[in-house]
């Protein structure tokens, strides 16, 4: 059971890659545009040349790599309607087109309250209800036709297998369609009539079946090769941290998105006007979650500066009143209404100096973000920010909590391949920590305050 592949789309590429279980690592790729057709009937993506480099990239792959089993794991917001004869009934939308908005107040008026579905209502199609709500509105006949309604990573296991089947973090990321106080189908589901077009539900990890054997001869897989359910990606970078864990913990993933994620912890201190939903893990428990666009707002503030910030600068930045208030992007994070200023000109910061101020005004946005989750325990922070001092120093101080710095490997397609044999993956191993220190959070206080004044 060493080498496990695994189907890894993203909303600009898909690949597949070969995951070495023994070491952890992608050992083999291969990748490909996502491209979207703009239609008709609608911008969808074109799922037959997705297939297409599938198919070749498992057979070349799996010639050097002999596959254990494929797992899956795709970007959410999306799914497939398909019909008795296992077809498309429709395309498969793109949810960056707008056009479940043409429906958008009578979705407003049935789909469930925050309180229930702990989704906070997105633009385009990011609410899959709304896409499923135009669809059936739009395409009625088509819409009549489906037999299964299925979630994106769980379409392309039905592909491979014939089998159908829903789960639960493809559900409950943004949808609308999960009730997680009664942990079960959301009022939209059931008030629509779409309830029988779903089918059983069953856990990520789960093994569907084998690739059918026409199939599998055509890829030349040895044996029956299982197929697992599959996952949603933002829920299989937490996968790696969810194993083994004693306790509670936040993990922290920086990008594009800094999102935050409390596994485990309560969700009453969800906000939906500050950029808070809940999210459903690998092991089936509710995660509290919190982000803002924090990588954009660093390549905007920084343009192209590469200087790290020093301990003089540091001291300069924590020592005065040199603060960069939030937010930079506005209309998202725990600040979305307001607009951000400095304290100071920042002309007149050295370059050491910005980098130093802008580092902590993303760990102040992470920090109160996290406050969100209801976090607990150590906060691990993964991705490009995790190389930043400055920024590591200043989120324990601001939240009051340690943060260690992800030493193993993470990643969407080692999430999604750790799910083969949850129970004997090894935890992740403790990187640098860095606890909170005082004069760190003198700033942090000094931040809130103004901040909220």
């Amino acid at each position: 059971m060493r080498f496990v592949g695994v189907i890894d789309i993203g909303k600009t590429n898909a690949k597949f890659a070969v995951v070495d279980r023994e070491t952890m690592a992608e050992v083999a790729v291969r990748t490909t545009p996502n491209t979207v057709v703009e239609g008709p009937p609608y911008p969808h993506y074109d799922i037959r040349a997705i297939r297409k480099f599938l198919y070749s990239a498992i057979r070349d792959l799996n010639a050097s790599h002999p596959l254990a089993a494929i797992s899956i794991t795709t970007h959410g917001a999306s799914a497939a309607l398909v019909d008795d004869q296992g077809q498309l009934a429709l395309p498969v939308l793109d949810y960056e087109s707008g056009l479940p908005e043409i429906f958008a107040q009578e979705y407003e008026a049935v789909r469930p309250d925050f309180a229930t579905g702990f989704t906070p209502r997105l633009p385009q199609g990011l609410n899959l209800g709304a896409q499923l709500f135009y669809q059936a509105r739009a395409f009625p006949d088509a819409f009549r036709r489906t037999r299964w309604i299925l979630t994106y990573p769980q379409y392309w296991a039905f592909l491979l297998t014939g089998i159908a089947a829903s789960e639960s973090t493809s559900l409950g990321c943004h949808t609308d369609l999960w009730d997680f106080p009664h942990w079960s189908w959301s009022s939209l589901v059931t008030s629509q009539g779409w309830r029988d077009k779903f089918p059983p539900l069953r856990r990520a990890g789960d093994r569907l079946g084998p690739v059918k054997p026409a199939l599998a001869a055509e890829l030349e897989l040895a044996g029956d090769v299982p197929v697992l359910c599959g996952i949603h990606d933002s829920n299989a970078s937490l996968v790696p941290h969810i194993v083994g864990q004693d306790g509670a913990f936040s993990v922290v993933s920086t990008g594009t998105w800094v999102i935050s994620a409390s596994p485990g912890a309560g969700l009453d201190k969800l906000d939906p006007a500050r950029d808070c939903l809940a999210n459903i893990d690998a092991l089936g428990r509710a995660v509290p979650s919190a982000r803002f666009m924090g990588g954009r707002e660093y390549s905007m503030l920084t343009q192209g500066i590469e200087a790290a910030p020093d301990a003089i600068a540091e001291q300069s930045i924590a020592a005065g009143e040199i603060m960069l208030l939030p937010s930079v992007v506005r209309g998202c994070g725990p600040y979305p209404d307001r607009q951000s200023s400095w304290t100071v000109d920042p002309a007149l910061l050295s370059d050491t100096e910005r980098v130093a101020a802008i580092s902590y005004y993303l760990a102040l946005m992470t920090a109160d973000s996290l406050a969100m989750t209801s976090g607990q325990g150590p906060v691990i922070v993964e991705g490009p920010f995790a190389r930043n001092g400055a920024y590591c120093r200043m989120l324990a101080a601001a939240s009051g909590r340690a943060v260690e710095i992800s030493a193993s490997a993470t990643g969407t397609s080692i999430g999604a391949a750790m799910l083969l044999d949850l129970g004997a993956a090894a935890p992740q191993a403790p990187g640098a920590r860095h606890a909170p220190e005082p004069a760190l959070a003198d700033y942090a206080a000094r931040w809130r305050q103004a901040v909220t004044s």
